[in-house]
């Protein structure tokens, strides 16, 4: 249950404040271009971390780096719940990404304590709480929104980060046993995974599907609020609609991977968020504006997302089994990094003249460039075969 607290607080950190965000873009007296570094700086910091905080782990260990993220987390949330400027919320709102290290060091643990034929189930739990934070994530932070205003968001993320810390303190004791790969020696093993080029697809699939998903959450806010008109709380819900896809995804992926091949679950998933985003292009060319059209359909980037990640995370990790560490830090790094680009994009472009189409044709465009990196895996499979 701690592991899935420490892990979920991240996942809910990064969503719970969307609805709020057009209100606090209101609030800040800016534009909602730079409101949206919140989201696109916050998944740039959570890259950079991705790197870094598996090697400090091995060296000074996993609770003092776990303790010490979510302190910085707690002081970052009360900074931005009391900045009275946008570059100061800014600056708060990218520092709470130290809370990212929960997520990393979460599947760390797990691999600490019990063997490896445990470590799976465990780590299914463990991702099981943190698929479904999202869901109810936006739900909150739109209903604290309508009920009081955005403040209320990090009023709650405050105390939620309080309580998982004096949690930690209590509970989690120090898991690891022996030093792992070092920052440097990571760093040498980088030439062997960038001259794979099966590493290069896999991990491009996974920036692809996972920057479409980040490219809704850039945009999803302004096209609800000011687009649609939904209230916060209709908003929050509309936001959680791809997690319960993917959610749905993750558990086919847990029934039928070993079954069908990596490759193919990858190949069917990328098949049917395309599907699902091009009809919404489709009905939405055709003059069916409306919210049902647009969230409704992202669903299937959200079930199409469930069955590509898992795959083609594990497709990257085991093209060089010796370097699985290192590889699972540097494609997190260029997925999220990907994504926080994604979401800047998406949310510079949004206009209410130029309604929810350039954000739908982003989020297909991506998704395709997802399909040909699969495909572009399966060929070079041949092709060594």
């Amino acid at each position: 249950m701690t592991l899935i607290l420490i892990t979920g607080i991240s996942a809910l950190n990064m969503s719970i404040f969307l609805p709020s965000l057009a209100a606090m873009t209101a609030y800040f007296d800016t534009e909602y271009a730079v409101m949206q570094v919140s989201l696109s700086g916050y998944l740039a910091a959570t890259a950079v971390l991705q790197i870094f905080v598996g090697p400090l782990s091995d060296r000074f260990g996993r609770r003092p780096i776990v303790i010490g993220s979510l302190l910085i987390f707690v002081i970052a949330t009360l900074g931005a719940l009391f900045s009275t400027t946008v570059e100061a919320f800014l600056f708060f709102r990218i520092l709470q990404a130290a809370v990212a290290t929960c997520m990393v060091l979460g599947r760390a643990i797990v691999r600490d304590i019990v063997p490896d034929a445990q470590a799976a189930s465990m780590i299914g739990y463990v991702t099981m709480g943190m698929a479904l934070v999202p869901m109810v994530g936006p739900m909150i932070g739109g209903a604290l929104e309508q009920a009081f205003d955005w403040h209320a968001t990090f009023v709650f993320l405050v105390l939620a980060g309080i309580g998982t810390l004096a949690l930690v303190y209590y509970d989690l004791g120090e898991t690891l046993a022996k030093g792992g790969m070092g920052f440097r020696a990571q760093v040498r093993s980088y030439p062997e995974l960038f001259r794979s080029p099966r590493f290069w697809g896999y991990v491009m699939c996974a920036a692809f599907a996972s920057g479409a998903f980040f490219a809704l959450l850039g945009g999803a806010s302004f096209v609800g609020t000011t687009i649609f008109g939904l209230s916060p709380v209709w908003n929050g819900i509309a936001l959680g609609a791809p997690a319960v896809g993917y959610a749905m995804g993750n558990f086919l992926s847990g029934r039928f991977s070993v079954r069908l091949g990596i490759n193919k679950m990858a190949l069917i998933g990328t098949g049917i968020t395309i599907a699902g985003l091009g009809t919404s292009v489709l009905l939405t060319l055709a003059g069916l504006i409306h919210p049902l059209v647009f969230f409704g359909f992202c669903s299937f980037l959200g079930l199409g997302n469930g069955l590509i990640l898992p795959n083609v995370m594990a497709g990257s990790i085991s093209v060089r089994p010796h370097l699985a560490g290192t590889a699972s830090g540097l494609g997190g790094a260029i997925m999220i990094g990907g994504g926080a680009a994604l979401s800047q994009v998406a949310g510079s472009i949004l206009t209410v003249e130029s309604g929810t189409l350039p954000l739908q044709l982003i989020m297909l465009g991506t998704s395709m460039m997802a399909f040909l990196s699969v495909v572009f895996v399966v060929w070079r499979e041949k092709q060594t075969a």
